[in-house]
């Protein structure tokens, strides 16, 4: 029952994102260019999706297990460190430079185009790099006592 659950929300979540624009570059490059032909729909879209979303977090917040008996893993962390601007930053030069982020990224591969498997593939690269990264920085830690 949780992997069809899981199946289902992806699939619908896809359908969204394709529906949305979301998985078109030009149209998301669109909506970053503020000092240009700017094109707000996609603010609309988040706007949208936050307002969706909000009711179900402040339940979950609530809870400690989801409604199928796993975990409920919400972030809780109210602070910024360096970690998480410099990688936001990251995120959002990326987002900037292929007009794709993870999830629409993963629609595109999905149907095949070129630009969709470059991305995925940068993605997954720069995720084995950090993970390299942080073994060693575990590694460090440990021999530094």
């Amino acid at each position: 029952m949780i992997v069809f659950t899981a199946l289902l929300a992806g699939l619908i979540f896809g359908l969204g994102l394709l529906v949305a624009g979301m998985t078109a570059p030009a149209k998301v490059l669109a909506f970053l260019d503020l000092a240009g032909a700017w094109d707000p729909s996609l603010l609309l879209v988040m706007v949208g999706a936050i307002a969706v979303a909000a009711a179900p977090f402040a339940v979950a917040r609530r809870r400690t297990m989801a409604a199928l008996g796993l975990e409920m893993k919400v972030s809780r962390a109210g602070t910024l460190d360096r970690r998480l601007v410099l990688g936001s930053l990251v995120f959002g030069i990326g987002w900037g430079l292929a007009g794709l982020c993870p999830g629409p990224a993963l629609v595109v591969l999905g149907t095949g185009q070129l630009k969709g498997i470059v991305f995925v593939l940068a993605m997954l690269a720069g995720m084995a790099v950090f993970e390299l990264l942080e073994r060693r920085q575990a590694r460090l830690a440990l021999v530094r006592g």
